[in-house]
């Protein structure tokens, strides 16, 4: 059966991602690198890759230049039980030059775009009741990192007359 695989173009910091990765998730581990020598259009580049792990999901990290830039046309959605876990995974990937972004979306040090998102958020966004849920994503739309309780305070406000 066919494995997905996501592969992550870096200029240079492949391993030190990794490693700052598997350091921050659980279920994380560097399962190997390799370089290759005299590769690229012209012989003489050198590509390294990283295999690695994070909560369980292989991920293939590529050193092989400036060439391409990683953006937020992909990322990383973690989906958090507690507050305290998207508090501690968005310190860690924001910490030594992150970016804060909008919405539970940030970039790490290394421009790899994460979502850090409360399980909460999609439960009360599925509520039958849609003034809720609108209330919710409202809320949810003022915020860069996600704050339960306020995702619970916009579901739970009462309806204005």
């Amino acid at each position: 059966m066919p494995t997905i695989t996501p592969n992550l173009w870096f200029e240079k910091d492949a391993e030190a991602a990794a490693k700052l990765y598997c350091s921050i998730f659980p279920d994380s581990r560097i399962i190997d690198q390799h370089t290759y020598e005299n590769t690229g259009p012209d012989g003489n580049e050198t590509a390294t890759t990283v295999t690695f792990e994070v909560l369980g999901q292989r991920v293939i990290g590529l050193n092989a230049g400036p060439a391409f830039k990683l953006d937020e046309a992909f990322s990383f959605m973690v989906e958090c039980d507690t507050q305290d876990e998207v508090d501690e995974y968005w310190d860690k990937l924001t910490a030594d030059g992150g970016e804060e972004s909008m919405c539970g979306w940030l970039k790490d040090r290394y421009g790899v775009s994460w979502q850090i998102v409360p399980k909460l958020l999609e439960e009360l966004l599925r509520d039958e009741d849609p003034e809720k849920a609108k209330r919710v994503m409202h809320a949810m739309l003022q915020m860069k990192k996600i704050d339960s309780d306020e995702l619970r305070r916009a579901f739970n406000e009462p309806a204005r007359v």
